[in-house]
């Protein structure tokens, strides 16, 4: 098997289990020096282990391949600081980083989310990847050469009782989409994937979820993070078995009213129901997840 990452750096936040697992390994089967972060807590967040990150660790040692352990957390900015300069300090440099690391809460209404809950999901999702990308593109920037690659979710799109959670994804996606723009004259690229893939607690609420592998969610993460994919950049993704699509970036306006002058109130709340709106319940809408 050709190595498209012979001699590159990479660091895999949430990479203990499931999707980051799957990455970190495939990542070091393609040549990278990784640096497998993971606190080792529950879905939920609660807990901490060194053992999912030394498990990782050692299976890709095993293989063949060079790998350490770290176990500092995303979601405040020296722990994040630290998993970057893991990476400078073990292997010298940084050429990849794969934000992944996440937690879940229970669903619950927007008037019923708790503060803790919202703090934990915006902490580790939307911070977590604020502050690794922030300082691992410094690096990057001296290095003239990098690979972002950020994990949003189709939840983001809208699922009912994930208020924090979707609010955390989607904020994901526009960071994605500055931190391309901000970073290309420097050799470095910014994309995102919204992985569909079983993880601890899915295969209950979405069953078909369940015939989809990280390790296909990783095969993409692969292609994204080598000299290959250099003219990628501010794309989102989606990825599950046998299916990999690209999102219409901006998305696209389905249908414009025009009229000469301004429109008002009593015009709008006469036309928009009969044309844009036509067809939408305030009950009835669309699944986030759309598997086709």
């Amino acid at each position: 098997m050709a190595k498209m990452l012979e001699g590159r750096v990479a660091v895999v936040t949430g990479a203990g289990s499931g999707i980051g697992r799957a990455e970190a390994i495939g990542l070091a089967a393609h040549g990278a020096k990784v640096v497998v972060n993971d606190i080792g807590t529950s879905h939920d967040g609660h807990g901490t282990s060194p053992k999912p990150a030394e498990a990782v660790v050692r299976e890709i040692t095993e293989a063949g391949g060079e790998a350490v352990a770290n176990f500092d957390s995303v979601a405040g900015e020296k722990g994040a600081e630290s998993i970057i300069q893991a990476a400078i300090d073990t292997f010298g440099r940084i050429d990849i980083l794969v934000n992944n690391a996440g937690v879940v809460r229970d669903p619950h209404d927007v008037d019923e989310v708790s503060p803790d809950d919202w703090e934990i999901l915006i902490r580790t999702h939307l911070y977590g990847t604020f502050y690794c990308t922030r300082r691992a593109c410094a690096f990057m920037k001296k290095q003239r050469y990098g690979r972002v690659i950020n994990t949003s979710s189709h939840v983001g799109l809208g699922w009912k009782g994930f208020a924090a959670y979707c609010a955390a994804k989607e904020g994901i996606i526009g960071l994605t989409r500055t931190v391309a723009r901000d970073m290309a004259e420097y050799g470095i690229t910014c994309n995102a994937i919204r992985p569909i893939a079983a993880w601890r607690g899915t295969k209950e609420n979405i069953p078909r979820v369940a015939v989809n592998r990280p390790e296909d969610v990783a095969s993409l993460v692969v292609y994204l993070a080598s000299e290959g994919a250099d003219h990628i950049n501010g794309c989102v993704f989606e990825v599950w078995r046998g299916h990999v699509g690209i999102f219409t970036e901006p998305p696209p306006v389905k249908q414009v009213l025009k009229k000469d002058g301004s429109w008002t109130a009593e015009e709008l709340a006469e036309v928009i129901p009969k044309t844009l709106t036509r067809g939408h319940s305030r009950t009835r809408l669309p699944d986030a997840l759309n598997l086709g």
